[in-house]
C-alpha cells in the first residue's frame, strides 16, 4: 500500500473540496441572510486540514495502484461527509447536532435525499444553495471531477476512476485518455444542468428555485428548496419537465456523451439495458397510472395520470422527488415503488439502487438455467444483444446480488434492534441503501424523528449504496491488506 500517494491525493482534494465552501457565501450575500460566517469558517477549517494532510507528502510521486484507489475513494467520502457537515453544524440556523448535520451532508454527497431538516422554506438561502450543491457534486462523484485534474496533481486517474464510477463493466472507456473521459462526463452532465435549469425556470420558477432543483434533478438527489418538494409549485409543466430530466439522468451519461459528440440517437435503441430500462419504467408508470385512477384517488383523471406518471419514475429511478405523499396510496403502491427502487437507473447514470443491467443479467442467467433444464448438454451463453457475456461478469453480478441481501438483512435486523417498527425499518434500509431518500412509515417524510443509531445506520448505508458496497467492503476483508 502506498500510504504516502494516498495521503498526498486526500490533502490534495481535501483542499480542493474547501473550495465549494465559498459559493453559499456569495448566495448569503446575495440574499442578505446572515449564515456566510459558518461557511468562511468551514472554508478555512477544511483548507488547513487538507494542507496539514498534503504538506509532508508533497513531494511523493509513485504510482496509483488499484487497492490504492479503492481505499483513496472510500476514506475521501467518508471524510468529505463529515467536513461538508461542517457549515450544517456551525450555523445557527438551523441548529443542528453533529449526528443531523453528518446525516445531512452524507445524504446530500451520495445524492440520497434523504433528510433531518424540517421548515425548509424558512431557512437561509446559503443553507438551502449548500444542500442542493453537495447533491450536484455527488451526482457524478467527486472523485470524477478530481480524475479530470489528477494530471496537474502528478499521478494517473485510470485506478479512481474504476473505483467511483457504478456498474458492472468499468473497463470501458469514453476516451482514449480516462482523463478526458471525466471531462466529457461532466461536460454532458453540465449540458444537462444547464438545460434544465432553463427549463424550469421557462415553466415559472425562480432563477434561485431553478438551479436548486436542476442540482439535484440532474443528480438525482431529490433535495428541494420547499418542505413539499416539486409539488410546492402546483405546475403541472413542472412536474413533466422533472420527469423527462430524471428519466434522461437515469440513463447511461456514456450514451448521452454519443448522442452529443457524434449527433445522433439511434444508439440509444440498440443499447440492452436502455431498452430494459424504458420498459421497467412504463410497466411501473402503467401500474401504477391506472391503479389510481381505478380507485378514485383524485377527482381528475389528469391528476391521477401526472402524480402517478411522476411518482413512477421519481422513486425507480431513485430522485425521491414528491409532489404527493404517495406513501398514503391504497393498496400495494408505495411497496411497488419502493421495490422499483431497488432496480433503480442504469449503469454509468447518477441513479442509485442496483441498477438495471444487473437485473437484466441476473433475469438472463435465470433464463438460461431454464433452458438448461430442458438442454442440459447445451453450452447457452448470457447475452447482451448479439454480444455473449464474459463468465467473469456474470459471477460479478452474482456476487454483488447476494453481498447486497446479506447487507440490507443485516442492516434491517440493526434497524430494527434500535426500536423502528419493521415497515419504517425495511423502508429506512431501502431509502439509503439504494440512494432513495423518502421511505414510508416514520420516515416518510423524513428521518428527523428517528433516534441516532438509526441515523448512524442509515449513513452507513448511504455510503454503502453510493460506492455500491464492493469499494467499501473491500476494505475490510485480508486479501486487501495482504502484500
Amino acid at each position: 500500500m502506498n500510504w504516502t500517494v494516498v495521503q498526498r491525493i486526500l490533502g490534495l482534494l481535501l483542499m480542493m473540496f474547501s473550495l465549494t465552501m465559498l459559493p453559499p457565501v456569495g448566495v448569503s450575500i446575495i440574499y442578505s441572510d446572515p449564515a456566510w460566517l459558518p461557511f468562511v469558517e468551514s472554508f478555512l477549517l477544511t483548507l488547513f486540514s487538507g494542507l496539514v494532510i498534503w504538506f509532508p507528502v508533497r513531494r511523493s510521486r509513485k504510482d496509483l495502484r488499484l487497492r490504492d484507489g479503492f481505499l483513496v475513494v472510500a476514506s475521501f467520502w467518508s471524510v468529505l461527509g463529515t467536513f461538508g457537515a461542517l457549515p450544517f453544524y456551525l450555523t445557527d440556523i438551523p441548529q443542528m447536532s453533529f449526528i443531523d448535520s453528518l446525516f445531512e451532508s452524507m445524504s446530500g454527497l451520495t445524492t440520497t435525499g434523504a433528510t433531518v431538516l424540517t421548515g425548509l422554506d424558512g431557512l437561509p438561502n446559503s443553507i438551502l444553495w449548500y444542500r442542493q450543491q453537495l447533491q450536484w457534486l455527488g451526482g457524478m462523484g467527486i472523485i470524477v471531477l478530481a480524475v479530470a485534474v489528477l494530471p496537474m496533481l502528478g499521478v494517473g486517474g485510470m485506478q479512481l476512476y474504476r473505483a467511483e464510477t457504478p456498474g458492472p463493466v468499468k473497463d470501458t472507456k469514453l476516451t482514449p485518455r480516462i482523463t478526458e473521459t471525466a471531462k466529457a462526463l461532466w461536460y454532458v452532465y453540465l449540458a444537462f444542468t444547464i438545460t434544465c435549469t432553463v427549463g424550469y425556470k421557462l415553466a415559472g420558477m425562480g432563477w434561485f428555485d431553478a438551479v436548486s432543483h436542476a442540482f439535484s434533478t440532474v443528480a438525482i438527489g431529490g433535495f428541494s428548496t420547499h418542505d413539499l418538494s416539486i409539488g410546492h409549485f402546483e405546475s403541472t409543466t413542472i412536474d413533466l419537465i422533472a420527469v423527462f430530466f430524471m428519466f434522461a439522468a437515469g440513463i447511461n451519461f456514456s450514451l448521452h456523451f454519443f448522442a452529443w459528440r457524434f449527433v445522433q440517437i439511434k444508439h440509444y435503441s440498440r443499447d440492452p439495458e436502455f431498452r430494459a430500462y424504458v420498459f421497467i419504467l412504463l410497466i411501473v408508470s402503467a401500474i401504477v397510472i391506472v391503479s389510481l385512477s381505478y380507485l378514485g384517488v383524485y377527482a381528475e383523471g389528469e391528476q391521477n395520470f401526472v402524480n402517478g406518471l411522476f411518482q413512477a419514475v421519481s422513486i425507480a429511478t431513485t430522485t425521491g422527488f414528491t409532489t404527493v405523499n404517495f406513501s398514503q396510496w391504497p393498496g400495494a403502491l408505495p411497496v411497488l415503488l419502493i421495490f422499483a427502487s431497488f432496480i433503480g437507473g442504469s449503469a454509468g447514470s447518477t441513479a442509485g439502487g442496483m441498477k438495471v443491467i444487473r437485473w437484466l443479467l441476473i433475469y438472463k442467467q435465470g433464463v438460461r438455467e431454464i433452458s438448461r433444464l430442458i438442454h442440459p448438454s447445451a453450452e447457452i451463453p448470457v447475452k447482451l444483444g448479439a454480444s455473449a457475456v464474459p463468465v467473469r461478469v456474470v459471477d460479478a453480478v452474482w456476487g454483488f446480488f447476494s453481498v447486497y441481501v446479506v447487507v440490507f438483512g443485516a442492516m434491517l435486523l440493526a434497524m430494527m434492534a434500535t426500536g423502528l417498527d419493521q415497515v419504517t425499518a425495511f423502508s429506512a434500509v431501502a431509502a439509503t441503501l439504494n440512494n432513495l431518500g423518502p421511505g414510508l412509515g416514520d420516515v416518510a417524510s423524513g428521518f428527523m424523528t428517528v433516534n441516532d443509531p438509526a441515523k448512524w445506520i442509515a449513513i452507513v448505508g448511504m455510503l454503502l449504496g453510493r460506492l455500491e458496497i464492493f469499494t467499501l467492503l473491500v476494505l475490510f476483508t485480508p486479501v486487501f491488506w495482504r502484500h
